[in-house]
């Protein structure tokens, strides 16, 4: 799986453990995107990555998450999440089918992102499943015929 994660000045400590955390991963390609400059700008730099399909999941991390997570929802065709918890990351990818999530560095600990990322990870979305039309909704208003 490719991953694309980044952060800005308040997130870079967090953002450096996670990518050493993925680095344990073999089965994963990670590119850093993080620069200097405004989260938003970040943010749509990550989410265009993965709407082009060079990479297939991202991370963001500011400093409460919030930020990126408004600013790469902006990108069309991109649903992300933003995620304190492992049950709502979880949910974010069987639930909602989300690309990317975002954390706050002010807000989690490292070994709680871990795991939030882990089982981010770990989970899939189900095209059949209960959520599915749910997703389709939510594309049709991203594409503005909701």
């Amino acid at each position: 799986m490719k991953i694309v994660i980044g952060a800005d000045s308040a997130g870079k400590p967090l953002l450096d453990v996670i990518e050493a955390h993925l680095a344990t991963k073999k089965d994963l390609a990670v590119t850093n995107l993080s620069k200097s400059g405004f989260y938003a700008d970040l943010s749509k730099g990550l989410a265009e990555t993965i709407v082009s399909g060079e990479n297939e999941r991202g991370i963001l991390i500011c400093g409460t998450g919030i930020g990126v997570c408004i600013s790469a929802n902006k990108v069309p065709g991109i649903r992300a999440a933003l995620t304190h918890d492992t049950y709502s990351a979880e949910r974010a990818a069987k639930s909602n089918n989300a690309q990317i999530i975002t954390m706050g560095a002010r807000v989690i600990g490292p070994e709680l992102a871990k795991a939030i990322v882990d089982t981010w990870l770990e989970s899939e979305f189900d095209p059949n499943g209960s959520s599915a039309e749910n997703v389709k909704a939510i594309d049709r208003l991203d594409a503005g015929k909701a």
